[in-house]
């Protein structure tokens, strides 16, 4: 298995929200996780024909709201390509937060694009479920940047 299959592993573990993801390949085995706070618990995806290992669900966090159905979400797509920030400044608030409402037009991040700062806004009205990227990462064009509820 070569770096750019591992890449690609990584992307649909990301994309799909997996907590973990292990890939058999003849003698070779991969096994990529992501921090338990960032990732939700998702079924396993089988990969290039490997055999899917079982394993056990992650344990649910302790939460006293309703549980949100991530398959009636709307995602906050990047626009471009560029430098994710959160905040309009390092030692700043963030514009949201996991649990913040938000209304058509506010401001939820900025990216920086060939040293331009662009302000990517709220198409909807809705509520922050998750925060997909960290604060200074590269987004790609369609990445989900928020999940909107």
């Amino acid at each position: 298995m070569n770096i750019r299959e591992i890449k690609a592993l990584a992307q649909i573990m990301m994309q799909s929200d997996l907590s973990a993801l292990e890939v058999v390949e003849g003698e070779s085995r991969v096994r990529l996780e992501r921090n338990q706070a960032e990732a939700r618990p998702a079924a396993a995806l089988p990969v290039m024909g490997a055999p899917v290992v079982p394993q056990a669900p992650a344990p649910e966090p302790e939460k006293e709201a309703t549980p949100v159905d991530f398959n009636a979400v709307n995602e906050i797509k990047a626009p471009m390509v560029g430098v994710f920030y959160a905040a309009p400044a390092p030692d700043a608030e963030p514009y949201v937060k996991v649990g913040s409402k938000v209304k058509k037009g506010d401001v939820v991040c900025i990216i920086e694009a060939m040293k331009l700062m662009n302000e990517i806004t709220a198409e909807q009205d809705g509520e922050i479920v998750d925060i997909c990227v960290t604060d200074g990462s590269v987004v790609e064009f369609g990445q989900p940047l928020f999940k909107l509820f």
